[in-house]
């Protein structure tokens, strides 16, 4: 099924409400406000998620309307808050736990994989971990090695988690009740690349799914599958591509884990042709996995092999012209597009 936006019942051009021009950050400070002030059950725990009003100015402001009880700093150690999320969420509450960077999220690996993802199956369906973890992902900031992979493929490997991957205001607005309302842990990865990001916040709109695709720009002639920080990337990409009359469908994943199978091969089937776009390297990527599905379903609606856009096969550089070297960039996606419609040649 591909998600789709409607209008609240009874709107008409006149009466619907006017959007709201919003910034990623706000929309995810504004959902967290929200979950906050709806469930007493609900608090925030981080590395420096209160006084200091987190790494990425996210959750500025909450420890004065909520308290140090409800937003929770926590000493630097990954494993050890993690764990405390987790044992939080066993004894009935809902935790929020921010980890500043997911290269950092390999401290709790143990925590997140062995623990959180286990415990449902390992009990036999007896206990729940109601847990979201949100972590800052990806590249394009000059921070180096150590604060800037895109790992969201790792954590899609692993039964038990669900993983979603906002990419929009909207579901940077809503897509964390829709996680707290799961029984499962829910990883929410944002792309620090995106906070910054303006846009408008569909009228009406008060809710979204974490287990739907979504089409973000129709089209006919190519499927450019994607998420995260590269949607806008993508959506580049199809502009330039429509000035030359390439038609590209833009297909944003959004949930990473469980995939919509069935929107990917509904578009693949529409356009018959498919360019992979993933900030994560190409060996072993959640690429890869697209690319096999699309290949196990729809082979023989193919006009063209597979192509895939990944960073390449590197530790992500400091310097800004290695860093955008490495990085998918608008440019390889075109090119990309260009060789599976067998306009190659064209300049």
């Amino acid at each position: 099924m591909i998600a789709s936006v409607r209008p609240e019942p009874g709107a008409t051009p006149s009466t619907r409400p006017a959007a709201v021009r919003q910034s990623y950050r706000d929309a995810v400070r504004e959902s967290l406000r929200d979950a906050l002030r709806a469930d007493p059950r609900v608090f925030l725990m981080g590395e420096d998620v209160g006084r200091y009003g987190g790494s990425y100015a996210v959750s500025k402001g909450l420890i004065e309307e909520f308290g140090p009880e409800r937003i929770r700093d926590t000493p630097l150690s990954e494993s050890a808050f993690v764990g405390a999320g987790i044992g939080a969420a066993l004894g009935g509450l809902r935790p929020i736990v921010e980890i500043m960077t997911v290269n950092f999220s390999l401290l709790a690996l143990d925590q997140i994989m062995n623990n959180a993802a286990s415990y449902c199956h390992m009990s036999g369906g007896q206990l729940a971990v109601p847990l979201v973890i949100r972590l800052a992902t990806g590249a394009g900031r000059q921070l180096a090695a150590q604060h800037s992979h895109s790992l969201e493929g790792w954590y899609a490997h692993i039964p038990g988690l669900r993983i979603a991957v906002p990419a929009t205001i909207d579901d940077a607005r809503f897509m964390l009740a829709a996680a707290l309302a799961c029984s499962d842990p829910v990883l929410l990865f944002e792309h620090a690349a995106l906070y910054n990001r303006e846009g408008d916040l569909t009228p009406g709109l008060t809710a979204v799914d974490i287990d739907h695709a979504a089409v973000r720009r129709p089209g006919r002639d190519a499927t450019v599958i994607t998420y995260g920080g590269s949607l806008p990337k993508c959506l580049d990409a199809a502009a330039s591509l429509a000035a030359e009359g390439i038609d590209v469908e833009v297909l944003d994943l959004r949930t990473l884990r469980p995939l919509d199978e069935a929107a990917i091969v509904a578009s693949v089937r529409h356009t018959s042709r498919a360019v992979i776009v993933d900030e994560g390297w190409r060996s072993g990527s959640l690429a890869a996995e697209v690319t096999t599905r699309i290949v196990e379903q729809v082979f023989y609606d193919l006009d063209a092999p597979v192509a895939r856009v990944c960073t390449a096969e590197v530790p992500i550089p400091y310097a800004k012209h290695l860093e955008d070297a490495a990085l998918p960039s608008p440019a390889r996606i075109v090119d990309a597009v260009r060789r599976v419609v067998g306009r190659d040649g064209d300049g």
